[in-house]
């Protein structure tokens, strides 16, 4: 998915903070570091949300599609509109508030089927004409999709969970505005514009310094029922900045349409309850949808 975040008139703007209010707490994972695996486990559970250095991604891959999206966001809005609506996948675009979010968003949302690579692609990345698009497109996605399993790969490791592919990935769904992401993990990578939060677990709210050459990681719904709450989803949104558009890139790590989510047995102490009842992703999006952005949308699936 790729996301341009632009502000409305200045009247109606809500503002990000001043650089030196950034929230300095957030966790940094280096995986070419021993003790990473520790370290991300700790960050789930403290944070829900993480910082990865070192990933071996090059900048220059990232740049690149972020370049090829500012070109097709800059098309006018016709020639946008002939690769949407979305349903889900295409193109869109809509106002956010009031949540503190208040600006106009663009998007792209792509839905990664299956390996080899494959995508649900609209027309204009058909066309001759969009190949650069489509060449940066495949190679950003390949290598954050590897990111995304080196990083639950070591997740299992350190919660000794066997096999190490028990957090299997899949499709995407998206929202904007005060939320958590339904997924297992979200893998964020933006320009160098703030605007993006995150909410603390005593219900504050702190502003995240931008880092273009980093990947944010979110802990989804469905990994906090995985691990039976023991991590918790992040809510999190983004405020306009006022005087620069906001690109992002987020990859949506989520488990097969049928799978069934569940906290998984092997992460239940002796004697510990499950907090959740079964259901499928399927059923999780489906209410998903009928459910407001900022609500506990984990609330209808937990045991009473």
């Amino acid at each position: 998915m790729v996301v341009v975040a632009n502000p409305l008139d200045q009247r109606s703007l809500v503002r990000s903070p001043k650089p030196g209010a950034y929230f300095c707490g957030v966790p940094v994972i280096n995986l070419g570091e021993p003790g990473s695996a520790a370290a991300i486990v700790k960050a789930c559970q403290d944070f829900g949300f993480f910082k990865v250095v070192n990933h071996g991604i090059p900048i220059d891959l990232m740049a690149n599609l972020e370049k090829e999206a500012v070109k097709f966001f800059s098309l006018p809005q016709l020639e946008k509109e002939k690769s949407g609506p979305p349903n889900p996948f295409g193109y869109g675009n809509k106002r956010i508030g009031p949540n503190g979010d208040v600006g106009w968003v663009e998007y792209l949302l792509f839905g990664v089927v299956s390996k080899p690579f494959s995508y649900t692609l609209m027309a204009f990345l058909r066309e001759p004409s969009a190949s650069s698009f489509r060449s940066a497109l495949n190679e950003y996605i390949s290598a954050v999709r590897k990111l995304a399993s080196e990083v639950l790969e070591l997740m299992a490791e350190e919660l000794k969970i066997e096999p190490r592919n028990a957090f299997r990935l899949s499709c995407s769904l998206t929202g904007f505005g005060e939320h958590t992401d339904p997924q297992i993990i979200s893998i964020l990578r933006s320009n160098d514009t703030q605007g993006l939060q995150i909410a603390l677990r005593d219900g504050s709210w702190v502003s995240v310094p931008p880092d273009q050459e980093s990947f944010f990681i979110n802990v989804g719904d469905s990994l906090q029922v995985m691990t039976n709450g023991r991590f918790k989803s992040v809510k999190h949104r983004v405020l306009a900045n006022g005087m620069k558009s906001r690109v992002s890139m987020i990859y949506f790590g989520g488990p097969p349409q049928t799978e069934t989510i569940a906290p998984l047995t092997q992460l239940m102490r002796e004697g510990e309850q499950s907090l959740y009842r079964e259901f499928t992703w399927g059923e999780y999006k489906k209410a998903a949808y009928k459910s407001r952005l900022a609500d506990n949308r984990l609330g209808q699936f937990e045991k009473k």
